[in-house]
């Protein structure tokens, strides 16, 4: 009788380079391939996420001929559900490090099923790359220093031949989500992260760190959704990286995923706490009518509201665009963080709870640069130095089309600027930057020790 095992797909929903699945296949005459499918999580996750992991599914299954079992439920109901009937030898996944896969994981180990894990979606799993006193690192540049000396495997080549278990039609609930009307969310699945990776090399990285900070071009390879779903290994962009340039800025952003997993797997407090903790004590303001303008991309700045329109359309949005638009939350509308990063996981078809929440805790200034909180973005001058020509906000701000550079950054200062119903500024910039700076000194000031008092 042919023995069988069962691949657990996480976040990592290709065949390529993935040690789990190759384990999985070498340990079983067959393997039954499975994605579990919790409906509590697909509820949070918004329409727009939901619509991508549908299509990644999708393709993923169109990969395997059609052996992809999607079933909902625990995980642990699930897995001891299939092993009672598929008799599974031993049963196979890669690891997770944010705190509901490592959650999920102690559940498994407690109820006394027994999992192989096998790699992560990391080129170096999180907790690796150590100091040399064993410590993590806290900063970036030597974590960054240290994460290119440690090195990683070559990928993995897809394997040959598998031979996969036909799931009963029960377990076939692969899901139907489609994208809201208006929504043009990027193509799914392995095949696309693929294709999109070889003509970015082809057309786009050589000049990579020259037009990745300006959002009207297409600077950036839009990975960031394929890495997030495991649809293509970092491991496999690294592999064709050289030494130019452009290579090693994109190889520092790469870099850059790996060292927020890294701050959240040693501080899990952090997916929604401060990393500083003085900055809880900072006055903010309670989300009201201006965080409802901040959302709709009504702001009256050209570069936030196009920023935010383009997250509305596309589920995605440029990271220059993303650093923009946290600044002038945070520190023109004085509102917390954690705000942003939730209507940020609500939209985002790349959403990572890492990347997301120190994203946001370094632009809000409470995160792991040593002294950010003074870097204010200015929404006028950062449209005028990575927009110019106003391309990116013509695109997404169509009642400003008829104007040109640089009347296009203060449609308020030109006779005809909002004609056509564009709003004006909600807040004074320059004002507001004060009051942030302001507001920085209250806690620095209160946490300062009395040089009258004892020590």
């Amino acid at each position: 009788m042919a023995t069988r095992s069962l691949f657990w797909f996480r976040r990592d929903l290709r065949l390529a380079d993935n040690p789990a699945l190759r384990d999985a296949l070498s340990a079983a005459d067959e393997t039954l391939l499975l994605f579990i499918m919790d409906d509590a999580i697909a509820e949070r996750s918004g329409p727009f996420r939901r619509a991508y992991l549908a299509d990644s599914l999708a393709r993923l299954d169109e990969s395997v001929s059609g052996r992809l079992a999607v079933v909902s439920g625990t995980t642990v109901e699930v897995l001891r559900e299939l092993t009672a009937r598929y008799n599974f030898s031993s049963i196979h996944a890669a690891r997770e490090f944010a705190p509901y896969g490592v959650a999920r994981e102690r559940e498994i180990a407690a109820a006394g099923i027994e999992v192989e894990y096998t790699g992560s979606p990391y080129a170096i799993a999180p907790g690796r790359v150590c100091k040399p006193d064993g410590t993590n690192y806290r900063v970036y540049t030597p974590f960054f220093r240290a994460w290119q000396s440690h090195g990683w495997r070559a990928p993995l080549a897809a394997p040959r031949g598998p031979q996969f278990v036909e799931p009963a039609a029960t377990e076939r609930n692969l899901p139907s989500w489609t994208a809201p009307v208006g929504v043009d969310i990027q193509e799914a699945g392995e095949k696309a992260a693929l294709a999109r990776w070889s003509a970015f090399k082809a057309e786009g990285l050589s000049e990579y760190d020259e037009l990745r900070n300006v959002p009207g071009v297409p600077g950036t390879s839009r990975l960031s959704p394929h890495l997030r779903w495991g649809e293509i290994h970092p491991r496999t962009l690294l592999g064709d990286l050289n030494q130019s340039t452009a290579h090693e800025t994109f190889r520092k952003e790469i870099a850059w995923r790996e060292f927020y997993a890294d701050v959240l797997h040693h501080n899990p407090r952090t997916s929604r706490d401060y990393y500083a903790p003085a900055f809880a004590a900072m006055r903010y303001d309670e989300p009201g009518v201006k965080f409802k303008a901040w959302c709709d991309g009504m702001t009256g700045y050209p570069i936030v509201d196009a920023a935010m329109r383009q997250l509305r359309q596309e589920g995605w949005m440029h990271n220059r665009a993303r650093m923009v638009v946290a600044s002038f939350l945070v520190k023109d509308l004085h509102i917390e963080w954690q705000y942003g990063a939730d209507y940020f996981m609500k939209y985002l078809i790349d959403n990572d709870v890492a990347s997301n929440s120190h994203g946001w805790q370094w632009t809000a200034g409470c995160g792991t640069d040593a002294s950010p909180y003074y870097r204010v973005f200015n929404p006028i001058e950062q449209g005028r130095r990575f927009d110019p020509e106003g391309n990116y906000i013509k695109r997404f701000v169509p009642e400003l089309s008829h104007l040109s550079a640089p009347d296009i950054h203060t449609p308020w200062e030109v006779l005809d600027g909002n004609n056509n119903g564009y709003p004006q500024p909600i807040v004074d910039h320059a004002l507001e930057r004060l009051e942030s700076l302001a507001r920085l000194a209250e806690i620095k000031a209160a946490k300062a020790p009395n040089p009258h008092q004892p020590a």
